[in-house]
Parts: C-alpha cells; sequence; structure tokens
C-alpha cells in the first residue's frame, strides 16, 4: 500500500510538471512533450489499479485459507518466485517452513558423508555438568574399582532422587573426577573389550504411561529428555503438551543426520512409538527441507512431520517450536529429545538393552583426516583424534558456537554427536579488522566471505557495551528483540523477561547472535543466568 500511495504522488506530480511545461513550452515541442507525459502517465495509472487488484486477490486468498506463501494468488509473479531455488518435489503439499533470517559459517574441515568405521576409544565418561537443573554434588553410587554394565546406575540426584543415571559403555569405575566445591565432574569407566548391557523387563504395549515414567526413570534413559522452558532434565510430575524432535543440525561442521540412522530406522521408529504414549499431545518431527531427496526420517511413521528450509540456525529445536508451537510458562511446557536419545528409547524398547551407541563428526580444519567415527556417548576426546597432530589447538565437544573446550583430556559430552578443533587464535594480526589480511566470517557484507576458510579462535575484538543495531534481528529467526531481553535478564526485570519471550530461548537459540556480536556481550552466559533466575522465581 505505501508503494501505491508513492506511485498515486508521483502520477499527480507528473501530471502538475505536464500542465506546467504545455503552458510554457513552444507549440511543436510542447505537444511531444506532452504526449510522452501522458503516456507515462498513463502506464502509472494502470500499473496501480493492477497493483490494486493484485492486493485483493492476495487478501481474499488469504481471508479463505489459502496460504499465500505457497500459492501466490496474485495478477504477477513475486520476486521471491522468480529468484529464488525451487523447492524438490516431495515438500509438495507438506507442512514446511521456509525461514530467510540466519547464517551459514563457512569453515573449513567438514566431514565426509560416511562414517569411517569405529572409534577406537577405551576410556569414557557420564559428567553431571551434562545435565542442567541438578544439584552439584548428586549421590554417587559407585566407587573406583567396581564393575559395571551398561545402563548401571552410577549416581543419582539428591533433590529428585528418582531420576537414575546411568553407565554409558560397561566396564571398570577408574576415575571419578570433582570440580568446584567438590563437586561430581565425571566418573570415567575404563570399557571392556565386549560390552555389556543391564538387563530389563520392558512394559508391555498395554503399559499405562505411569507404568512407562517409573520404567524410564529407573532404566537411566530418562535425563536424555529435556524440558522447556529451561531445557532441563524432564520432570517426571509434569505431563508435557508436545514433544518436539529435531532430526537435523546446521551448526558449522555439524554432523551428517542421515548416517545417524542410517540402518537403525526401525529403532528410531520404537523410540517414536513410546514418545507417543508419554504425552497427550503431538510428537514433531523437525526434517531437513533442504535435501534435494526424501531422508529416512521422512518414513517415520506415528509423529508430525515439519520441514524446515534455510540458514543455521534453522536446524535447532527450538527455532522450530517458536514457527510450530511457541512454549511458555504453566501449561505450555514442552519435552525435547535429540536423535540419539530416540535412539538410545528405542534400543531399550526393541532390544532390551541400554546402548548409547553414535556416530560422531570429527572436524575442524587442522585434522588431517577430518571425518565420521561409531562410538560411544562420553567417549574420550584424545583418543577419538590420536593420530592427528593437535600441537596449538584448541579441541571442543561439541560446535564452536556452544561447545565446551574441554581439550584432549575431557570428554564427549552426552548431548554432543561432534568434535571441533580450531587453531588457537593466539597470534597477532597486524592493523586488526582494520586490514583484514585473512578470511574470516561475517554477517556483515562489509567483509564477504566467498569460500569456506581456516578459523582461529581469535575474537577480533573484546567485550564492551552494547551497541545498538539490528544484527541480533539478521541472524534470529525468531520473534524475539534480542538486545532487550539481554538488557532486562542484566537487571532482573522479571515481567520485561517473560515478556519479552525468555521462556522461549536456551544458549544454542542465541549462540549465533553471540558470534555477530559487535559488543563481544556473552549472549549464551547472560540467557543461562536469566533462566536460572526465573527457574528460582518458580
Amino acid at each position: 500500500m505505501k508503494s501505491i500511495k508513492r506511485l498515486t504522488g508521483s502520477l499527480a506530480l507528473l501530471a502538475l510538471v505536464n500542465l506546467t511545461f504545455q503552458s510554457q513550452a513552444p507549440a511543436d515541442g510542447g505537444n511531444l512533450l506532452f504526449y510522452g507525459l501522458a503516456a507515462i502517465a498513463l502506464l502509472i495509472f494502470f500499473f496501480i489499479v493492477i497493483s490494486v487488484a493484485d492486493n485483493f486477490m492476495v487478501i481474499e486468498s488469504n481471508e479463505s485459507g489459502i496460504n499465500g506463501e505457497k500459492a501466490n494468488m496474485g495478477l504477477y509473479p513475486r520476486m521471491n518466485e522468480l529468484f529464488t531455488k525451487k523447492l524438490p518435489a516431495y515438500l509438495e503439499n507438506k507442512h514446511s517452513y521456509k525461514l530467510s533470517k540466519g547464517y551459514d559459517i563457512p569453515l573449513e574441515g567438514a566431514a565426509p558423508a560416511s562414517v569411517a568405521g569405529d572409534a577406537q576409544a577405551v576410556r569414557y565418561a557420564i559428567s553431571p555438568p551434562d545435565f542442567i537443573g541438578l544439584m552439584p554434588i548428586p549421590k554417587v553410587t559407585v566407587e573406583i574399582g567396581d564393575k559395571v554394565k551398561a545402563g548401571d546406575v552410577v549416581f543419582y540426584d539428591k533433590k529428585m532422587d528418582r531420576i537414575k543415571f546411568a553407565a554409558p559403555v560397561s566396564g571398570e569405575v577408574i576415575e571419578i573426577n570433582r570440580g568446584a566445591k567438590r563437586s561430581i565432574a565425571s566418573i570415567v569407566i575404563l570399557a571392556g573389550k565386549d560390552q555389556e548391557s543391564r538387563s530389563y523387563s520392558v512394559p508391555s504395549a498395554t503399559a499405562s504411561r505411569e507404568e512407562l515414567v517409573e520404567f524410564l526413570l529407573e532404566s537411566g534413559v530418562w535425563p536424555g529428555i529435556r524440558q522447556r522452558p529451561y531445557n532441563i532434565v524432564a520432570d517426571p510430575e509434569v505431563t508435557p503438551r508436545d514433544i518436539f524432535v529435531s532430526t537435523f543440525h546446521t551448526a558449522p561442521l555439524a554432523p551428517d543426520s542421515k548416517l545417524q540412522i542410517a540402518g537403525r530406522e526401525d529403532i528410531f521408529q520404537a523410540g517414536i512409538d513410546v514418545l507417543n504414549r508419554l504425552t497427550p499431545g503431538l510428537v514433531y518431527l523437525g526434517l531437513d527441507g533442504r535435501e534435494e531427496n526424501e531422508t529416512g526420517f521422512s518414513k517415520i511413521a506415528n509423529a508430525e512431520h515439519r520441514y524446515f528450509i534455510g540458514k543455521h540456525p534453522v536446524g535447532n529445536v527450538g527455532v522450530q517450536i517458536h514457527h510450530i508451537h511457541p512454549v511458555g510458562a504453566g501449561e505450555n511446557t514442552v519435552w525435547t529429545l535429540d536423535v540419539n536419545t530416540v535412539l538410545l528409547l528405542g534400543e531399550l524398547f526393541k532390544h532390551g538393552r541400554y546402548n548409547t551407541e553414535r556416530v560422531v563428526a570429527l572436524a575442524g580444519a587442522p585434522l588431517a583426516a577430518p571425518r565420521h567415527v561409531r562410538t560411544y556417548a562420553g567417549a574420550n576426546l584424545g583418543e577419538l583424534l590420536k593420530g592427528e597432530n593437535l600441537e596449538n589447538t584448541r579441541v571442543i565437544s561439541g560446535d564452536v558456537l556452544t561447545g565446551d573446550a574441554v581439550g584432549t583430556d575431557g570428554y564427549l559430552g552426552f548431548f554432543d554427536d561432534q568434535v571441533t578443533v580450531l587453531a588457537e587464535g593466539n597470534e597477532a594480526e597486524i592493523f586488526g579488522w582494520l586490514l583484514p589480511l585473512k578470511p574470516r566470517a561475517s554477517v556483515s557484507p562489509t567483509i564477504p566471505t566467498f569460500s569456506a576458510f581456516e578459523a582461529t579462535t581469535n575474537t577480533h575484538g573484546e567485550k564492551r557495551a552494547f551497541v545498538v543495531n539490528n544484527v541480533y534481528e539478521e541472524v534470529m529467526p525468531m520473534d524475539i528483540y534480542t538486545q532487550q531481553l539481554m538488557k532486562s535478564i542484566m537487571v532482573n526485570d522479571f515481567e520485561s523477561m517473560e515478556g519479552l519471550g525468555i521462556y522461549e530461548l536456551v544458549e544454542e537459540d542465541v549462540a549465533l547472535a553471540e558470534f555477530a556480536c559487535v559488543s563481544k556481550q556473552p549472549l549464551q552466559h547472560i540467557l543461562r543466568g536469566g533462566l536460572n533466575t526465573m527457574l528460582e522465581q518458580g
């Protein structure tokens, strides 16, 4: 409508100019100019009429329930229809969301789309800090030297003693490491050559929801279920409105999601079937709409399929929840699971065993051979990367935006399926950002990035006061004012935090905004502080 108003004004101005020239110009030249301007005015008039008609047709189609984004009911094609890549045929008549905001950081060192084999790790650990919402010092039920099977309980939370945490592999407990204030940092197990699982008596298909919950609590699988808001271990006393599973990654150097269930589709299906018995609502699968062909996830039944197309963070389950059915306080509580937890659940109910097997991407430019390997949760990173030259590098469990720099002595996080290696950025760069001599990623067109590059840990700046701009909104495909929310958190304005959408966010949802932040603000740390404050307030 604004463009029509501008055109109408231009038409009136053109008519006024036409009359002025006609009154002042000679007879011969004036007629020619008059007819030329009249022709232009007539074209503009017809364009206004057609534009008004087009707008009315779009409005009428929307009121009739026709999706204007998927089926353009206007008189002429939109610009995005002319220049945007056509969607794959399998997405016809599917629920799909095309998000325009976001940014893919083009890093070197991606793992090829194949599994190189089994990793030769021998030490595995389960770390209480991986699970948000626990007491800092859980009750440890094992001692150094004890023999355990995969699935045996190794500790439980003192506040919620019904939730048990299990050994990821079978073997001998060789370390119980402590952190600050005597908190438990990790329990390390030396894996046996032949893996054994604890035996289970799996509930029948007619078991009640209460029986299922009690079984999952005792089995050790329950901690893999996370609850939104807050992204904490799910409360067994809460019944979720819905359950969400994102089946693909979009973070830098992320693992290929298709490899995760290749040959295990029946196990994943078994996990989805169990999830449907745990909620009165729906189980949603967030699927990758960027693929040229359907993947194994598309064949999973008993779930609502939602396809997402766009740049990172479109693969984040929080972004998908925001566009499907947002969360909030009270009755809007939902559960989220990753693919590996669904497989763990499926293994338990289909084969009666605790199996944390997963495909992990070893990625990063410093690696001689980036690759996917098959291992178990909690694998030692130094053993996974054995044979690589890791001098002056940073080894991260997870991706470069949200992962933890644990080094080669650290262990793969329970929810991680990626190990990233970056070169340390401890060399001074002449003139810094003023004269960028090396390729780097930037959301600003001032420093264009034409291909993948080798990144370092250099942040190219230091923390400073918030700079007011719209860079957060450019990379976050969510209707949330991120900067205003962060400021509300910093001053403990509870009403503003709730009104600005803190319940919809967890750390990974603001990680890309933190990368793009010109103020170098630790947005993930600030957000977690706000979430903890809101959780304490009830």
